[in-house]
């Protein structure tokens, strides 16, 4: 095989693998839309993290299910497991933050994974700002800031 067949191939590989992680990415988050904060690393692990929320009624209420996402990027030359975290704010009662959810996963070597879904808290729908916070490290390292991400609606 020529060198220009290998790339060819190889890229050929990268364009599939992306359009798969596209078309997952709605399947996994189960929700209208996925809203992403801005990125923060640590140790070439990179993280984002992502708030969804989907409304549904119960008798006249209408209420909301936050789910707290993390896209995960690992620019390593070599797989690396992974934790992450999230935390949930809710504007109005007071600077408490409350943990969410953790998690663990293996990110192959240079590339991304998620969003992966981490926890889910239901929440009386209304004009009330959500604000989820996302942090990673990988195995035996130190935690990367944070990543937020916002919605104060009841669908993102």
């Amino acid at each position: 095989m020529t060198k220009t067949a290998r790339t060819m191939k190889r890229a050929g590989a990268l364009v599939a693998a992306a359009a798969v992680s596209a078309l997952a990415f709605p399947a996994q988050a189960h929700a209208a839309a996925v809203a992403c904060g801005g990125g923060v690393s640590t140790q070439n692990i990179g993280a984002r993290g992502c708030i969804s929320a989907e409304r549904w009624k119960e008798g006249k209420i209408f209420w909301r299910d936050i789910t707290a996402h993390a896209l995960i990027t690992n620019s390593r030359s070599h797989a690396s497991w992974v934790e992450y975290e999230a935390y949930l704010h809710v504007q109005g009662d007071g600077d408490d933050w409350m943990k969410m959810g953790s998690g663990r996963t293996i990110v192959e070597r240079r590339s991304t994974v998620g969003p992966i879904a981490i926890a889910t808290s239901t929440r009386l729908c209304g004009p009330v700002k959500i604000t989820i916070r996302v942090h990673v490290r990988p195995a035996g390292g130190a935690w990367s800031n944070w990543s937020s991400a916002v919605t104060s609606q009841c669908q993102t």
